[in-house]
């Protein structure tokens, strides 16, 4: 009895570091989570997202309507946990249909437009926790997109890595292994992988 009662107040402890909790005070907020490729960024975000609806909190997950890797309705991982979701075109779509919302999750954030910092400041001034998911640098090592200025508004951050599959230590790269040189390439495994610092600058 006594142990069990030790090991739940241990995770509580533990869930109020981790994780921010749940709104009481009408206060929102934003969570980025960044980190390259395979890192499990959206794993994470599906977690949080699965917790809320858990705890009867209403929730609305968009991503980019460009994203159709897996699904054109979904946000999938690699790991093939989903959540549905709602695609959008442009980041202040987000506002027409996140009234009256307490969770909003977005997925693939670098690939929405510049908006997306401001949509997530109105959402969090209005009580909404904002959790935000996507790739901090592109295939060159560069910021991506509007995420420099989400990470630079969040109330938290998490940098989440994968493991270079050059060398085994840890990555925060996204290396493309092809030659084409466009922003925006969608693609998996066949097209990317994750390298730390210094198998990504190497020459091949």
């Amino acid at each position: 009895m006594y142990i069990f009662t030790f090991y739940y107040l241990l995770c509580k402890l533990l869930e109020m570091f981790i994780e921010p909790g749940r709104n009481k005070d009408g206060k929102g907020w934003i969570e980025v989570i960044c980190g390259s490729m395979f890192s499990g960024k959206t794993e994470e975000l599906i977690r949080r997202m699965k917790r809320a609806q858990i705890a009867n909190q209403s929730v609305e997950i968009f991503k980019p309507s460009i994203d159709i890797r897996y699904d054109e309705q979904m946000v999938v991982s690699h790991d093939a946990n989903s959540i549905r979701s709602t695609p959008v075109t442009h980041s202040e779509n987000i506002l027409l249909m996140a009234t009256n919302v307490s969770v909003v999750g977005i997925d693939e954030a670098q690939f929405l437009d510049m908006e997306l910092p401001n949509v997530c400041e109105k959402l969090a001034q209005t009580g909404t926790r904002v959790i935000v998911a996507g790739l901090d640098m592109d295939f060159e090592g560069k910021p991506f997109g509007p995420m420099p200025q989400l990470l630079s508004i969040a109330d938290y951050i998490t940098k989440v890595l994968a493991i270079c599959v050059q060398c085994g230590d840890i990555a925060h790269f996204s290396y493309r292994k092809s030659a084409e040189t466009t922003k925006i390439l969608l693609g998996e495994k066949e097209s990317y992988e994750p390298r730390c610092r210094s198998c990504f600058y190497k020459k091949d």
